[in-house]
């Protein structure tokens, strides 16, 4: 396993791994300063200093391709298996220096268009061997080399996303009763993500309901803006709650290390995003739950969420913030279309989205990529 630096995912990965590197030449962002992780302050920098630590960026990653290719001969590795966007164009690089093929995991559905030249030949070289998609709308990124692509969607472990299994703890926190519905959303707070819409949807919403009804709903956000990224849009859409009047309805709780105790809460989950999101895992585990999803229709949540069975599709060209108000008014009124559609996604994520099945999938394609299966 080969990580830029020690963290939150090797302590996780450490017991699974037989052998740890830490590169930190790998480039994670181009102007991010030479000796450390990127930081939101960075961006606020001096534009001859990012521009200097951008030179210095190409430099680390040359060092950092040329170091992972010694790795790779000196391994004897049969496979370099390639997670995240930047894992695959280092990848890529090194299968092509090293003579070891590449395996990409593709969990993206778009690119900065100076870097798809570069991306599409890499993806059609002879280095790249196989490519998983986590969802149709990813796999259009390959339309010039489908024969090495395989769709295979996110999964989860479903005895460890079930109600009953989970002690919530979201009402205690934000002293909420039974009888409140709660509409709740878990995710990076990132514009594409969708969080202003929904506050603008809640605030619709919420001017559409009678005293009642706003007295027994509310709206949760679990989640914040990674620091490597500017501005903070968690403080963003805070302020916008405020400025609509609905901070007393609308609630962004921040980052929580484990989010199942606060998704075993909500009634209704959104998904909100608005660009081309390749497969949310929040629609996978809020649908483990027993509950409801609404969306917009974007990239990949339509292959995990069927419209009007489990959940609602909302447009998104260009995002139809009132639709999602009127489905929250909906789903608010109708404790009977709840409990349908959150049976419905339970069974569905069992059918359909169970890690082992999953994890048989991945193996076969690592297998068949290493070259120690038959085709």
């Amino acid at each position: 396993m080969l990580l830029p630096r020690p963290g939150i995912v090797s302590e996780l990965l450490e017991p699974v791994a037989d052998e740890m590197f830490f590169l930190p030449t790998l480039v994670e962002n181009p102007i991010e300063p030479v000796t450390r992780a990127m930081e939101r302050a960075d961006f606020d920098a001096p534009a001859p200093l990012k521009a200097l630590r951008a030179v210095a960026s190409v430099g680390k990653g040359a060092i950092a391709i040329a170091r992972l290719t010694e790795i790779a001969r000196r391994g004897r590795f049969d496979l370099l298996y390639c997670n995240g966007t930047n894992a695959d164009f280092a990848g890529g690089a090194v299968a092509w220096a090293s003579g070891v093929p590449a395996l990409w995991h593709v969990r993206y559905t778009s690119l900065p268009p100076a870097v798809m030249g570069v991306h599409d030949r890499l993806a059609a070289s002879a280095g790249v061997a196989r490519i998983v998609c986590v969802s149709h709308a990813a796999a259009a990124l390959f339309g010039h080399c489908p024969n090495k692509v395989r769709v295979i969607n996110n999964a989860l472990d479903t005895r460890e996303f079930a109600r009953g299994v989970v002690a919530p703890l979201l009402r205690a926190e934000l002293g909420l009763g039974a009888d409140v519905v709660i509409f709740g959303s878990q995710g990076r707070i990132l514009p594409r993500k969708g969080y202003a819409e929904m506050v603008r949807a809640a605030k619709l919403a919420l001017d559409a309901m009678s005293e009642v009804e706003k007295q027994k709903v509310h709206f949760a956000v679990l989640g914040d803006t990674p620091e490597d990224i500017a501005p903070d849009h968690l403080a963003e859409c805070r302020e916008l709650a405020n400025t609509l009047g609905i901070a007393n309805r609308f609630t962004f709780l921040g980052f929580r290390a484990d989010v199942r105790p606060y998704v075993a809460d909500f009634d209704v989950a959104v998904v909100p995003s608005v660009y081309a999101d390749p497969l949310p895992r929040a629609v996978i585990e809020t649908m483990a739950f027993g509950m409801p999803v609404l969306a917009f229709d974007v990239g990949g949540v339509a292959e995990m969420l069927a419209d009007g069975e489990t959940g609602a599709l909302v447009s998104a060209s260009p995002p139809d913030v009132q639709g999602l108000a009127t489905q929250m008014l909906r789903y608010l009124r109708d404790p009977e279309l709840r409990a349908r559609q959150g049976l419905a996604a339970r069974a569905r994520i069992e059918a359909r989205f169970d890690a082992r099945a999953h994890a048989s999938a991945i193996q076969e394609e690592i297998v068949r990529t290493a070259g120690w299966g038959s085709e």
